[in-house]
């Protein structure tokens, strides 16, 4: 989840009302500026807080919850969208994962000194992000996943080790102070000076622990990847943009605060809605040759005309007189399909609370891989308030059924009330029967990752809590290792989302604010009291 200061000044923004979307085709403001995102709200209607559901609807923390509120639907613009990404696939070359981790541009540190941990239990491996990436206020840390849950044998092709994350673009200081839709919500002066005032939406990022090659030392290398969504503009021309809902009333985009990669497909959480698809075999590359000096040829479209791609020019995105731009990355992923809860979506808005009954939110998502059939598993963030008791609820999917997108896919096995009496859960994964929630406790405190069981239908405690990272976000099981990752989100350097408030016991003068993918041996965890 972002920060406090950012989550409050999402919903405490002017107007609340979604955008109407009525076709395929982008308003015809100018060429190549698209409209809102159609491709889960479609189409997008106005919502209002419904009265509290009476508590006939909550049984209690750990009780049961109806799997059928979590049924899921194709998106109903898959079809189209198969149709655009396809145009697209004709016009931009592609590069598969392997070669996109071969030429990872950015280099994470093991065992390095920042400490988000304090006087919590030091994982069993960490790795840091480039420095600029550890402190960036445009992009947060959220859902994470692995090979692990892309694949039985833990390779995808040659390529083991690999790591994904995904960070949500939460900062553009022109759509704060300037909502204004007719300029693009910022000035062409703002864009021009700072290339963060563009929503960007949300990036995917490939991590891979490996040995480099020249020098036969260890080494960890990353690369970041945009996510796109495809529409057809003004001028009839194929194009995308970054991601986009109308959860939020500035627009700030989807949270993927979960992802699951399986398959070839990496499974996003978009919270009010449900999932949107990627797919690992249309990653998209605007420069080929690896030199952003030459803005590479790309392909035409369906008017004949070629064109070219600029990697460099941070301030635009999709087709533009016909150069493309990816606000200056070399990689974009464009989604392919959605699964939009089949449910009406009664949550409040402007609130942490959360509806008893009805669509939940896709707040986050994992795999197990320790069940027959591999089972998808969705939960709600969520903290209780008067009339909303719910702490959240979770419930699991046959994740092979969300492959097909021709009929709903219903939550099956079991959906429960989580057992936190606060809420606050920022992330869930289940194997081997235990439940393991993360518990995330503000920026001066350390994070509780708790160990659940089922019994007779509900979920029990296992042992206390075991403390960990502040700001601790989503979990991933990598079964070879025998690890449970997780990644931090607060970033340093920031009196309203790092305080000096240390624990008793902590250094003096230490920053606990730093961001970091971490693993504990799951061993270890469950051997603690």
């Amino acid at each position: 989840m972002p920060s406090r200061r950012i989550r409050r000044a999402w919903f405490t923004a002017a107007g609340a009302a979604s955008l109407a979307f009525t076709g395929l085709v982008a308003p015809a403001q100018a060429e190549d500026v698209p409209g809102s995102d159609p491709t889960v709200q479609e189409p997008l209607t106005t919502e209002t807080a419904p009265a509290p559901f009476a508590a006939t609807a909550w049984t209690s923390p750990g009780g049961a919850a109806s799997p059928g509120d979590f049924t899921l639907s194709p998106g109903a613009l898959n079809a189209e969208t198969t149709t655009r990404v396809a145009r697209l696939d004709a016009v931009l070359p592609k590069s598969g994962v392997q070669n996109l981790l071969a030429g990872a541009n950015r280099t994470a540190e093991p065992w390095c000194p920042r400490d988000p941990f304090g006087t919590a239990a030091d994982p069993d491996i960490k790795y840091c992000l480039q420095s600029d990436d550890s402190v960036s206020r445009e992009w947060v840390p959220q859902g994470i996943t692995g090979v692990s849950d892309a694949k039985d044998n833990e390779l995808w092709g040659e390529a083991g080790n690999i790591q994904l994350f995904a960070s949500y673009d939460g900062w553009d200081p022109g759509r704060e102070t300037d909502p204004d839709p007719a300029t693009g919500d910022c000035t062409a002066a703002e864009l021009a000076a700072d290339d963060a005032c563009n929503q960007k939406g949300v990036r995917i990022t490939f991590v891979q622990s490996r040995t480099n090659p020249a020098t036969g030392s260890p080494e960890v290398r990353y690369r970041h990847v945009l996510l796109g969504w495809t529409y057809v503009n003004s001028a009839d021309h194929v194009s995308f943009d970054g991601l986009h809902a109308a959860e939020y009333p500035i627009q700030k985009g989807v949270h993927a605060g979960g992802i699951v990669w399986y398959g070839n497909y990496l499974y996003v959480a978009d919270t009010r809605n449900g999932l949107r698809v990627f797919d690992m075999r249309t990653i998209m590359d605007l420069d080929p040759d690896g030199d952003p000096t030459t803005h590479d040829a790309m392909g035409a479209d369906t008017d004949g005309v070629q064109t070219t791609a600029n990697v460099q020019d941070k301030t635009k995105v999709g087709r533009h007189n016909n150069v493309w731009y990816s606000f200056g990355y070399r990689y974009v992923m464009p989604q392919v399909a959605a699964w939009k809860f089949k449910a009406t979506q009664s949550n409040p808005k402007g609130s942490y609370a959360c509806v008893s009954t009805g669509a939940p939110k896709a707040s986050y998502i994992s795999l197990d891989r320790s069940t027959t059939p591999d089972r998808l598993l969705m939960g709600e963030y969520c903290r209780p308030q008067t009339g909303y008791p719910s702490t959240g609820r979770i419930a699991s999917y046959p994740v092979a059924a969300l492959e097909g997108r021709t009929a709903d896919v219903t939550a099956e096995g079991w959906a429960n009330y989580l057992p936190l009496a606060n809420g606050g859960a920022q992330g869930a994964v289940s194997t081997g029967g235990t439940l393991y929630v993360n518990e995330s406790k503000g920026t001066d405190e350390p994070g509780q990752l708790w160990r659940y069981q089922w019994s007779n239908g509900q979920l029990v405690q296992k042992g206390q809590p075991v403390k960990t990272a502040r700001g601790p976000e989503d979990l991933y099981v990598e079964r070879g290792t025998g690890r449970l990752w997780s990644l931090s989100e607060h970033r340093p350097g920031s009196a309203s989302d790092c305080t000096a408030n240390r624990d008793a016991a902590d250094p003096v003068g230490t920053d606990y604010c730093q961001r970091v993918l971490y693993g504990h041996k799951l061993s270890w965890l469950d051997a603690q009291p």
